[in-house]
């Protein structure tokens, strides 16, 4: 059976509007004004530390300040991760469809491990899935292929399916040499023909046939 490997926030989940309140915060705190969640949607993507450092330039805090911000997001983020974050449609009959057919199922993301644990676990999909690595569980992370093939290792498996949603889940897949599933109503900003993989879908209805066809 194909391991399948997921991406995290834009793919299973919907987390940009829990992102977005931390970011809120944090700013505010700075007396920053409050970014759109569309602004918050566009530095999701390349982890927390990024995420963080688009924010502050696009208010003019100086960058010296970053390790700080960081912290304080993290202590907002940390605290409420989970309360306006929701799957997307149709993933947990799939998620339960795979698991039962034998499918390896784990989590890649540049969010960090403990966090991201504790979403799983809060939106009680955690059993699903045999590995979960974050962007903090090592030193590099996606689109650097480092993270996946990891992933790859603790599976104890060779190749998989990755599913992901955006440009850096892209380059990770084909950087990694795995095929690539790509989920369109995330938090990509290029267009899909543009992204190299294998599948393109916008209903996890429609990966299970896929899968299958694998």
């Amino acid at each position: 059976m194909t391991p399948i490997v997921f991406d995290l926030d834009g793919t299973l989940i919907d987390s940009a509007p829990d992102l977005h309140a931390a970011c809120c915060k944090m700013l505010a705190d700075e007396g920053a004004p409050a970014p759109s969640l569309e602004t918050v949607i566009g530095y999701i993507g390349n982890g927390v530390p990024r995420l963080v450092e688009l924010a502050m330039r696009d208010n003019g805090i100086p960058a010296d300040q970053h390790a700080r911000l960081v912290k304080a997001y993290m202590g907002y983020y940390d605290a409420d991760p989970a309360t306006l974050t929701t799957i997307y449609p149709n993933l947990l009959p799939l998620l339960e469809t795979l698991k039962e057919k034998g499918h390896k199922l784990a989590v890649c993301t540049n969010k960090p491990e403990a966090p991201a644990r504790e979403i799983l676990r809060l939106l009680e999909i955690e059993h699903f899935f045999d590995v979960v690595v974050g962007g903090d569980t090592l030193p590099q992370k996606k689109p650097d292929p480092a993270p996946l093939l990891h992933t790859l290792k603790l599976l104890e498996a060779d190749s998989c399916l990755y599913v992901g949603d955006s440009e850096v889940d892209a380059e990770t897949a084909d950087r990694a040499g795995q095929t690539m599933a790509l989920f369109t109503k995330g938090y990509r900003k290029t267009p899909v023909a543009d992204l190299p993989h294998a599948f393109a879908f916008d209903d996890f209805a429609a990966l299970g046939p896929y899968i299958e066809s694998l």
